[in-house]
């Protein structure tokens, strides 16, 4: 039984391009399903989380990353009585828009965009579920729901000011009604994204040695868990006991954000999700207490493990690697792939136009096939070569 202000499939606002619906599926869920089969789905692969891909199988990817998300928003939704295949479609697609190498390919390919309507991943994944993927006769993209193209957009909350290019010139075609706060779903899968990345990223980084698990054991909520585990298994070996200890951060900030927002769910009077919308302000939130803790592992986080040195030198490294890459196609746009000949001539002598182009062909880049172009068209030059300087 779903809540009165959850997103009904009988109840969507339809696709751009009319289709006939499934007989045995619901709108979300065939949206959910067109997510998964995307190319720029499987790609995530190969892309990174903080890590270059390269550095260790063991290593979070944005596809296990979402995978995650998808995991504890389902979890949540179900709990809030919330639809958890539109939960799920927004959670799955959320960093489909990620270039090559994380934040850091995102920075640099912001910077360079500069002058062409910036770059921005949000505004990247509407691009690839409406444009850039092209495997249907009938439409161009995955012709979704509106429902999931709002909260893909605005799951973090409304877009204002200058929009992103991407962004804007969809809008223009579809409103997505961005000045409102999306569905209580795509919020869910918002706060899963924060629930996921703050646990993986302590195991990742405990595994590649960034910090101890004496030092994670002073932040809130983490001290707590191995206390809890050290009383119940006092014998337990060190793999199992830090697995036991963040599985436990793990289950308390879930439980936290469904207690929570139940309470705000109740409270605010919404009957609808167009209520849902219109509140000016989100209903899927983390107590007080919660966010305050997890500030703080954030900021640990930041600066042991994002700003960590041994991070920061392969940051700088693949931040030249774009650097590299960007200009050249600019300037000899042939040397891209043969099926993106006919997109480069649409451009004719329109330089933002192709530099959009561009933008697209790197931002779609796994983080391997970055490195190896880079390493083909430079003639093999060591990435050091290219490591301009370290970026804070």
């Amino acid at each position: 039984m779903r809540a009165s202000y959850a997103s009904d499939p009988d109840l969507a606002r339809g696709r751009r391009v009319p289709e006939d619906e499934s007989s045995f599926r619901s709108c979300f869920q065939r949206d959910r399903d067109r997510i998964i089969h995307a190319s720029a789905f499987r790609r995530l692969k190969h892309k990174t989380q903080v890590f270059v891909e390269h550095e260790g199988d063991y290593y979070r990817t944005r596809l296990t990353h979402s995978i995650e998300v998808a995991q504890v928003a389902r979890t949540i939704a179900g709990a809030l009585q919330l639809n958890g295949e539109l939960t799920e479609a927004v959670a799955l697609a959320h960093d489909l828009g990620h270039p090559p190498f994380g934040h850091t390919g995102e920075d640099a390919l912001h910077v360079l965009m500069a002058p062409y309507g910036g770059f921005d991943h949000n505004a990247q994944a509407i691009k690839i579920v409406t444009s850039l993927e092209n495997h249907y006769a009938g439409f161009d993209g995955l012709n979704l729901t509106w429902e999931t193209l709002e909260g893909i957009a605005k799951h973090n909350g409304p877009v204002t000011g200058d929009l992103p290019h991407a962004l804007a010139d969809y809008n223009a075609l579809f409103d997505l009604e961005l000045n409102t706060h999306a569905s209580a779903e795509a919020q869910v899968a918002a706060l899963s994204d924060d629930i996921a990345y703050n646990n993986h990223d302590l195991h990742d980084g405990l595994r590649a040695g960034l910090f101890s698990e004496d030092d994670i054991a002073k932040l809130p909520l983490v001290g707590d868990a191995y206390r809890e585990v050290d009383a119940l298994h006092p014998d337990l070996d060190a793999y199992r006991r830090r697995h036991e200890a963040l599985r436990r951060v793990f289950g308390v900030m879930v439980s936290d954000v469904i207690e929570t927002s139940r309470e705000l769910l109740e409270n605010s009077g919404a009957q609808s999700v167009e209520d849902i919308r219109h509140l000016g302000r989100p209903v899927i939130q983390f107590s007080q207490g919660m966010w305050d803790s997890l500030q703080e592992i954030r900021h640990f986080l930041f600066t042991q493990m994002y700003r960590a040195p041994e991070v920061m030198k392969i940051r700088a490294e693949v931040t030249g690697v774009v650097e590299y890459l960007f200009p050249l196609f600019l300037e000899q746009p042939q040397l891209m792939p043969a099926d993106w000949a006919k997109t480069i001539a649409q451009a004719g002598t329109d330089r933002t136009m192709l530099a959009r182009i561009v933008s697209d062909y790197i931002a779609g880049m796994t983080d391997r096939f970055a490195l190896q172009e880079y390493q083909r068209l430079s003639g093999g030059a060591p990435l050091q070569d290219v490591a301009l300087k370290d970026r804070g």
